[in-house]
């Protein structure tokens, strides 16, 4: 087992980060807000102004089609389900398809929602530079296109934007591991006697064609860059930029294999290794599985480094449940697909869905009217909280690390 110098991991007393999505300052206005406002703002309403003829058509003669990236990942499953009960409890027809992280794939499953003639697009890409072709003819056959979670970029075809504040989700990852490390408190801000370090950090990042990455990549950055400024951190494997810890695909077996390396070159004998950027949960567990796998650990109190996650999987949870990853961040999916559903019964009455950002995300081609989502910072001590109490899980299932 690895011993470890941190001694000081600071105070776990239930920590829920709520980072703006406010109304006309997305996702880069997350920065430098470190409020800890235990009563997070979970207004749901997703009312639209949609003043209809007579004569709008029957929900029962439209059709919304769904393109999802995968189903390796729980969240696109869980959104996926959430999408399309939204649509169907509106009185929708659903066209759901999965493209199993093949671009061409998803490609060929738009082309044949353009040719059905369905009514609204829902795209979740896996690519966001590979459908222009697709969103041109969507555009042509008067298709509205909303963008979900990820970007659809280098078109002007894309009619509107629901993610959550991406930015602020980089902010808080970074902000959980500096209260990992003991240097600031349960406020998010500098303790006065925090330990001098240095501790040694890795970084990861997500895939490089997602869109949302780079946002996740450059909100931490942007919060720990002081710390490494003044020494407090250091990344001994000179590995900081996105390209160099980018996991395309965001494959969990890639960051385990990328933690392997990093481990057998830089942390040989006795060097120490305190903390780990993971931008999301598989990735989390796959650079988890590299260290157990390597003798570190068990858990966190007895050696492994602090490594921060994304996505709240169930997995990922009970996994800091037992003290071995240290933080998740939570984005209720079920709220994004309300805002998804919300936006297209808009389209599909026609009226156009509500924004609460218009500055933040140009896409190479305009800048794509959004709706921000915020997020919330996930850590063993409100688990309950957060995740059972809210019925996004149940007791049991964090138990037992399945859903």
């Amino acid at each position: 087992m690895r011993s470890s110098r941190m001694t000081a991991l600071g105070a776990g007393a239930a920590l829920i980060l709520a980072l703006g999505a406010c109304a006309g300052e997305g996702a880069g206005s997350g920065g430098g807000d470190t409020d800890v406002d235990t009563d997070v703002d979970t207004d749901t309403d997703t009312d639209t102004d949609t003043d209809t003829d007579a004569d709008a058509e029957d929900p029962g003669d439209l059709t919304a089609g769904v393109a999802m990236p995968t189903q390796t990942y729980e969240r696109w499953i869980n959104d996926a389900n959430n999408v399309q009960e939204g649509l169907e409890e509106a009185g929708y027809n659903v066209d759901l398809q999965f493209a199993n992280d093949d671009i061409p794939t998803q490609q060929q499953q738009l082309d044949t929602m353009i040719g059905n003639e369905v009514d609204v697009l829902i795209v979740a890409s896996i690519d966001g530079t590979a459908l222009t072709g697709q969103l041109q003819a969507a555009a042509d056959a008067g298709i509205p296109v909303i963008a979900y979670d990820r970007l659809l970029t280098e078109s002007p075809n894309v009619d509107f934007y629901v993610t959550f504040d991406n930015y602020s989700v980089g902010v808080a990852q970074a902000n959980s591991i500096l209260h990992g490390l003991g240097l600031v408190d349960d406020d998010l801000e500098p303790v006065d006697d925090a330990p001098e370090g240095p501790f040694n950090i890795e970084l990861f990042a997500g895939s490089p064609d997602d869109n949302n990455a780079h946002f996740f990549f450059d909100g931490a950055m942007d919060t720990l860059e002081p710390y490494f400024d003044d020494g407090t951190l250091e990344v001994p494997s000179g590995q900081t930029d996105f390209g160099q810890v980018a996991i395309q695909r965001w494959e969990q077996e890639t960051a385990q294999e990328r933690m392997e390396n990093l481990l057998t070159t830089h942390y040989s004998g006795d060097d120490e290794l305190h903390a780990v950027l993971a931008p999301a949960d598989p990735l989390s567990r796959g650079i988890i599985t590299a260290l157990r796998n390597d003798g570190w650990g068990p858990t966190i109190d007895e050696g492994m480094p602090v490594v921060s996650g994304q996505d709240a999987e169930i997995a990922s949870v009970s996994l800091i449940d037992q003290g071995i990853q240290y933080s998740t961040i939570f984005k209720d999916t079920r709220l994004l697909a309300d805002q998804a559903v919300a936006a297209a019964q808009a389209f599909l009455e026609g009226s156009e869905p509500e924004a609460n950002d218009t500055e933040t995300y140009d896409n190479g081609q305009i800048v794509v009217p959004s709706y921000l989502l915020d997020i919330e910072m996930v850590l063993q001590d409100n688990i309950t909280e957060a995740l059972v109490d809210t019925g996004y899980y149940t007791q049991e299932q964090v138990d037992s690390g399945q859903a």
